[in-house]
């Protein structure tokens, strides 16, 4: 294989798991980090960081594959997806799968760095990852799904550093699958004519003209209980400044997606990380700072 041709073949595998498309790892990494300063009462160790800040993305990444395999002759159907390495025959599924895989276990090899109750929960977070795509037959508002799989990174970080979920956790697990809830179905807003014509499920579909009005209770629950659950770490002014910023960005998010376009909800979908990113910030530095 020539030099251009492995370049081209990096190429491909790259954006298999949306590499240029960090938005998707984004939304991850940042709840996972509250849950981690949080389950440690301030900064967990530079172990740890390491092992949630690198292991959240390239598990996603390997949920991108799973979900490219299994959606690959409906993806033809999208005009977002047409060209996505699978579908265009561009990529195999054997590799995908293998790329998948290989993702998959760097990810488990940082996870049996920590405690055995963490790799304990990495198992069931597996399984939903795989299951996910396959909800969009069936499940009228899959992103719930999506949300479980996607909230597994809290858990874990838990279970790493204290061996148990306490209801903090639960909690901020509930927080973020509002969060998931909200920016998802912008998301699905994007495909939505496309989903009705292939017959896929998705929240988007399934709230119909409520969709917008739900989106803006989504956020309003995760912002409500991140605040209850975190305002008796007596955290102060950094937390409520991030949680302010964050509210800010909803209603920012409001204007973008009223108007139902294609262009407005993908561009509320892909900042929806900076929601995420402000909480964190409010966190980190209330820990620092207490």
């Amino acid at each position: 294989m020539t030099a251009v041709a492995a370049r081209s073949r990096l190429s491909l595998y790259l954006d298999l798991i949306r590499f240029n498309r960090p938005a998707g790892w984004l939304v991850l990494v940042w709840p996972t980090l509250v849950a981690l300063w949080v389950a440690a009462d301030g900064f967990p160790g530079w172990h740890l960081l390491l092992v949630f800040a690198a292991g959240t993305p390239l598990m996603r990444s390997a949920g991108c594959c799973i979900n490219d395999i299994a959606d690959r002759d409906f993806d033809r159907h999208v005009k977002r997806t047409t060209q996505r390495p699978i579908t265009s025959g561009q990529v195999s599924v054997a590799e995908a799968a293998l790329v998948g895989a290989a993702l998959a276990l760097v990810s488990l090899a940082l996870v049996l760095s920590t405690r055995w109750e963490a790799v304990a929960w990495s198992v069931p977070a597996v399984a939903f990852t795989i299951l996910y795509p396959f909800t969009k037959r069936f499940f009228a508002m899959p992103q719930a799904f999506l949300g479980i799989a996607f909230n597994f990174g809290i858990v874990i970080a838990f279970a790493a550093v204290q061996g148990r979920v306490p209801a903090t956790g639960w909690v901020l697990w509930l927080a973020n699958m509002f969060l998931v809830l909200a920016y998802d179905t912008e998301y699905a807003m994007v495909d939505r004519d496309d989903d009705l014509k292939i017959g896929m499920k998705t929240s988007a579909i399934t709230l119909g003209r409520f969709d917008v009005a739900a989106i803006m209770a989504f956020f309003a629950a995760c912002l409500a209980l991140t605040a209850w659950v975190l305002a008796p770490y007596g955290l102060g002014w950094p937390l409520w400044l991030g949680l302010a910023v964050a509210a800010a960005q909803v209603l920012w998010h409001y204007r973008l997606i009223r108007g139902r376009t294609r262009e407005g909800c993908f561009a509320a979908f892909s900042s929806s990380h900076w929601i995420g990113a402000s909480i964190f910030a409010g966190v980190a530095l209330g820990f620092a700072l207490r």
